[in-house]
């Protein structure tokens, strides 16, 4: 059994997968850096306020009760906007490796074809008529 596990986790596209889980992740930090530290300010720009701290508040808090109720629609964007540019990198990334493959297959020389099989009986009677 952990011979058979051995070989599953050793496979070439179960390493594949984990190497560019690791670097997704490690990407996500960086274009998360990226809108939180570049994008943000300048749409804060336009509305004179933290991007991620703009919110639509429903209910006010009040000191002996419950905190404020709030719908944080700029911790949402700057999470939309973070998706988008990761699910665009990882379709560019994508759609240049598949187009790699086809360069390859069509690079690929076609095995030459052999004899057929009515050549080769042409080819022993002529042999055989000598």
């Amino acid at each position: 059994m952990l011979k058979e596990f051995k070989e599953f986790a050793m496979k070439g596209n179960l390493v594949d997968i984990a190497v560019a889980f690791v670097m997704g992740a490690a990407f996500n930090k960086v274009v998360a850096s990226f809108t939180g530290g570049i994008v943000s300010p300048l749409v804060g720009l336009i509305f004179n306020t933290d991007f991620k701290d703009l919110k639509y508040v429903i209910n006010e808090g009040v000191a002996d009760e419950a905190g404020e109720v709030a719908i944080l629609y700029g911790d949402f964007a700057t999470n939309l906007i973070d998706f988008i540019i990761v699910a665009f990198v990882m379709f560019m990334v994508i759609k240049g490796i598949n187009k790699m493959k086809k360069k390859e297959e069509e690079e690929a020389p076609a095995v030459p074809a052999g004899p057929s099989d009515n050549d080769l009986l042409s080819e022993i009677r002529d042999l055989l008529k000598k």
